[in-house]
């Protein structure tokens, strides 16, 4: 069935939306949720959530690019769940490190100001990434969007790990650099 069927069946409040939903894109919100979790259970259960989540977002939401909306949804949900589960402990896992190796960039925060500011940081990310060429771009979002593990992207794209690491390296660092131009990163 075709996205655009899929999303009319939504707004027509038919439950055949959630079945052709898992149908078309139930392996990729698996992958998106064992990525993060790491646990196939808790994964399993952010991917149901996902469904509800779409259910719910939709028909105030019309989304362009269901793939898109839905892994959306699947990544906030396991990162969620992530913090829950892990929220006292620290270290271990591909989460804990792809999340540290971007802290460095990306700061946090709570108040108005912060939340305006967060909303300027996505703007700069997201023009960031659209800029970067084609290679790179796409080894930054398997890392750090769908949080593989370096040695898969090594595997998909037939580098070595240490290039992955490199290319993910000067990555950020440009990043940075862009934030910091854009002023949007206080080393403060």
């Amino acid at each position: 069935m075709e996205d655009g069927e899929i999303v009319d069946l939504y707004w027509a409040r038919d439950e055949r939306a959630v079945a052709e939903t898992e149908k078309k894109y139930g392996g990729y919100c698996l992958t998106i949720a064992r990525n993060i979790l790491s646990d196939g259970e808790d994964a399993r259960e952010c991917v149901n959530d996902t469904w509800l989540g779409a259910w719910n977002a939709m028909p105030d939401a019309r989304p362009r690019v269901l793939s898109a909306f839905l892994g959306t949804i699947t990544r906030r949900a396991a990162l969620s769940r992530w913090r829950e589960k892990y929220a006292a402990k620290r270290g271990g896992g591909e989460t804990v490190l792809a999340l540290e190796e971007l802290g460095e960039c990306v700061p946090g925060g709570q108040s108005a100001e912060e939340r305006v500011e967060a909303q300027e940081l996505r703007r700069v990310v997201a023009g960031f990434v659209r800029d970067l060429p084609d290679e790179p771009r796409r080894v930054f979002l398997c890392r750090y969007w769908y949080l593989d593990p370096v040695a898969d992207i090594a595997r998909r794209f037939g580098f070595s790990q240490g290039k992955v690491k490199s290319m993910l390296a000067r990555t950020r660092k440009k990043l940075m650099e862009e934030l910091k131009k854009e002023g949007v990163y206080d080393a403060g």
